[in-house]
């Protein structure tokens, strides 16, 4: 097979999403929005600007960046797990020509690319809510899809370890909600205290909420170079960690 026989895996996933394409966008995207309404267009109202910015344009971006957290690690922890058990497709595909790297790449581009679906149309709803995205906007997109890439292999990592969905429970509580809490969404975590805020800062999740923050509004004021480069870093060793419990797992 060529070095591009993953997409197969990614075309499989797209026609099987096809037919739930509306429940699984409200799924997915039901949370962000629904705090964005609330926390930003309510809440906001009656609290200080942050950093400069009026709440409601504070925490959107932020938003923006947990959806595409929550999609593409929902796709590859109740959706591969369903694929890996319940129906047996990894099973199937393996007796093809496609390889565990295939499969793992496959999965792995097609979390990432549910994730980057939400977050755009997380993107064009910000105007719905009065906030007006700068043309930098468009330099986010591909950041974006880095962050699904991270998130869908997290995912995968815990899909190769579960040993039924309740694992899943726990990740959830665990990991994805403390992430969506403490990454810079709604508070900015410079205002921490140094040992607090070296914690904050290295959260997986927290230079890409930066990232969108700042190229949401053109707002070039700290250190981009460095977020991108730690975030390559950490989605390579997830990428790289998920093939191998992955295959672990699949050939015993």
């Amino acid at each position: 097979m060529n070095g591009f026989s993953f997409w197969t895996i990614w075309l499989r996933n797209a026609r099987v999403w096809k037919k739930n394409i509306l429940a699984t966008l409200i799924g997915n995207l039901g949370q962000p929005l629904l705090f964005l309404l609330a926390m930003g267009y309510g809440l906001g109202r009656d609290m200080a600007p942050v950093a400069g910015l009026t709440y409601l344009q504070y925490i959107a971006p932020g938003l923006v960046a947990s959806a595409v957290m929550y999609s593409a690690a929902l796709e590859t922890t109740y959706g591969s797990y369903t694929r890996l058990t319940v129906q047996k497709t990894y099973e199937a595909i393996l007796m093809t020509p496609l390889g565990v790297v295939d499969l793992v790449l496959g999965e792995i581009v097609w979390g990432a690319s549910k994730g980057m679906l939400a977050g755009v149309i997380m993107l064009l709803a910000l105007p719905l809510f009065g906030v007006m995205p700068s043309p930098w906007v468009v330099a986010l997109l591909p950041m974006l899809f880095l962050s699904g890439m991270f998130f869908s292999a997290f995912g995968l990592i815990m899909t190769a370890l579960a040993k039924n969905y309740d694992f899943f429970n726990y990740f959830t509580s665990l990991v994805i909600t403390p992430l969506f809490l403490f990454s810079g969404i709604f508070f900015p975590v410079q205002s921490m205290a140094p040992p607090v805020r070296g914690v904050l800062e290295m959260l997986p999740l927290t230079p890409i909420v930066s990232l969108a923050r700042i190229l949401c509004y053109g707002r070039f004021g700290e250190p981009v170079l460095m977020k991108i480069i730690g975030s390559l870093l950490a989605t390579g060793c997830a990428v790289w960690l998920a093939g191998y419990l992955l295959r672990r797992r699949l050939i015993q």
